[in-house]
């Protein structure tokens, strides 16, 4: 059995095992944590000290729960100061020629900068084809406030000479007050008409008061990941391995899809993306998508990625050309009017 030490938890002592996480040692008191958003629980999503979502005060020090080790002696206190800034790990701020997901096509050329963009650590999914592994799974640089992100991105954006400013990730609304905070500095910063606030997101937690808050804030653009319609996809596809939780994450996001399509659709231009490989989703399901999109707007852009090969899964092949027509085909069937399939030559549509 491990040593048992002592630590202070809100002012009253605990015993816990030695080399145990923060995290764990809450739990153990009887402390809520959660992997789903919830009032009076520690929402501790992406488990790598990348996003700063559990943050909790450590020896008066803000620190992440998942990853730091308790030790003898230690004072944790759950409430962060009124003042407290949030944090969470940032990279990129360089431009972007090609955009994402919630990027108008009709703003997609060849041989410039679109936009700039930076990536936000940590993820709640367990991808073992991510495309941006080394980004979500950082949980070792320095974190940044809101503000600090913001200059950096304004200054990119004067660099780069372009108006869009996006945010991508890992997943970039893991933290929420962070992510408020950013977008309302951004638009400080950026009071201009042209400003665009672009968030890419796989929209798992992404509830409508959380959207109507980023809209507040200033967001004008948003692309959303939906990686599949049935839950046993979704599950397949992002190694979530809690049925309930999975299921969640995978309504969530498509609640949110069709709240921006009813409630904001002359306000805020939203894209989806939806992933395809053969070994990850099949057509049929591809086209239960277009589909239920349809349902939703028939002109709302949908972009089909070609996923590669990359993290865990060498095993698999990046989709041909022919087999992005296909997907193409299948969506433009279901009826949805603006299409764009993404290959190695280029984008097919819309």
């Amino acid at each position: 059995m491990a040593e048992e030490i002592t630590i202070q938890l809100n002012d009253e002592s605990l015993k816990v095992p030695s080399g145990i996480t923060v995290k764990k040692a809450l739990q153990l008191s009887g402390y809520k944590v959660t992997k789903f958003p919830e009032k009076e629980a520690l929402f501790v999503p992406c488990e790598v000290g990348g996003c700063w979502s559990c943050a909790v005060l450590i020896d008066g020090e803000p620190k992440p729960a998942c990853k730091t080790l308790v030790r003898d002696g230690l004072h944790i206190n759950t409430s962060l100061p009124e003042k407290h800034q949030p944090r969470r790990i940032i990279h990129g701020f360089t431009g972007h020629p090609v955009g994402g997901v919630g990027t108008p096509w009709r703003l997609k050329r060849v041989h410039t900068y679109i936009e700039v963009a930076c990536f936000a650590a940590g993820c709640n999914f367990r991808c073992p084809q991510c495309q941006n592994w080394d980004i979500t799974y950082n949980g070792k640089s320095r974190p940044m406030t809101p503000s600090e992100a913001a200059r950096r991105m304004t200054a990119a954006r004067k660099e780069f000479g372009v108006d869009r400013m996006a945010i991508s990730g890992g997943e970039s609304t893991l933290n929420r007050a962070w992510l408020i905070g950013y977008v309302n500095a951004l638009k400080s910063l950026n009071p201009d008409a042209d400003a665009g606030i672009h968030i890419d997101t796989n929209g798992s937690i992404l509830t409508k008061d959380y959207i109507d808050e980023l809209i507040d804030a200033g967001m004008t653009d948003i692309g959303i990941d939906l990686k599949g319609c049935t839950t046993e996809t979704f599950m397949r596809i992002t190694a979530v391995k809690e049925r309930g939780l999975a299921a969640l994450y995978l309504s969530t996001a498509w609640k949110a899809v069709r709240y921006l399509a009813e409630r904001y659709k002359d306000l805020i231009f939203t894209g989806v993306g939806i992933p395809y490989n053969a070994k990850l989703i099949s057509l049929d399901e591809i086209g239960l998508i277009g589909k239920k999109l349809y349902e939703i707007d028939p002109k709302i852009q949908v972009c089909a990625l070609d996923y590669r090969p990359e993290f865990e899964r060498f095993d698999l092949q990046k989709p041909s050309y022919d087999e992005m027509v296909e997907v193409h085909n299948v969506l433009k069937d279901a009826g949805l009017k603006t299409v764009i399939c993404q290959t190695d030559r280029g984008h097919i549509g819309p």
